[in-house]
């Protein structure tokens, strides 16, 4: 069993705790999302796809798919590095928080790339590595991050780029700690200032 199928309840109470970054991260989503038929690879409890609309999810950790079928995904177990889904099957793909934590990250990306149809949309939320956040989690070391393998912006576009994926664009969000947070967040253009940032591009 994976640590997120022992913490997984502690997982999902994150986002009660920490509302006003959930809800700024959900935004920065938005700005991007295609309508169509999706994916999320690594859809743990369905935090994100349930209030964004992707009507499917791929995770390995069962306890955790349980909550998100409850709120409403249609879910199966599964690794990203091998989706059960045919080729050119999704408008558009999501990976949101969980490429840090796959064992191998670009066999994931080609794998999403191959159930996309042609001019899909990858959609990957990352705490940037070189942020104030990510060196943030970096050094506390919690329950889920010291298992993390976390990248820069720079570094998840490299790999993009050599799998193919195209027309690159950016939203960040989080400007101070998710614990800091009063408020929603604007998402804002680019990145290089916010903790959280949404890379977007085509295949």
């Amino acid at each position: 069993m994976n640590v997120f199928d022992i913490y997984y309840k502690r997982y999902d109470s994150w986002y009660e705790k920490n509302k006003f970054a959930y809800f700024s991260e959900l935004e920065a989503i938005k700005k991007v999302l295609p309508k169509g038929k999706g994916l999320e690879i690594g859809v743990g409890t369905g935090r994100f796809a349930s209030r964004l609309g992707i009507e499917f999810g791929i995770d390995p950790s069962k306890n955790a798919l349980r909550i998100a079928r409850k709120r409403g995904v249609k879910v199966r177990a599964a690794k990203g590095e091998k989706l059960p889904f045919r080729s050119s099957f999704f408008d558009y793909v999501a990976i949101i928080i969980s490429l840090c934590f796959v064992k191998r990250p670009k066999e994931v990306l080609k794998e999403a790339k191959r159930v996309l149809k042609d001019r899909g949309r990858i959609i990957i939320g990352i705490v940037d590595k070189e942020s104030f956040l990510g060196k943030f989690y970096l050094n506390k070391k919690s329950i889920f991050y010291k298992y993390a393998n976390f990248f820069s912006v720079k570094e998840v576009v490299m790999m993009l780029k050599e799998i193919g994926f195209k027309r690159v664009s950016y939203y960040q969000t989080i400007f101070r700690l998710p614990s800091k947070l009063r408020s929603l967040e604007k998402p804002q253009r680019g990145f290089g200032k916010g903790g959280f940032v949404v890379i977007k591009a085509v295949k």
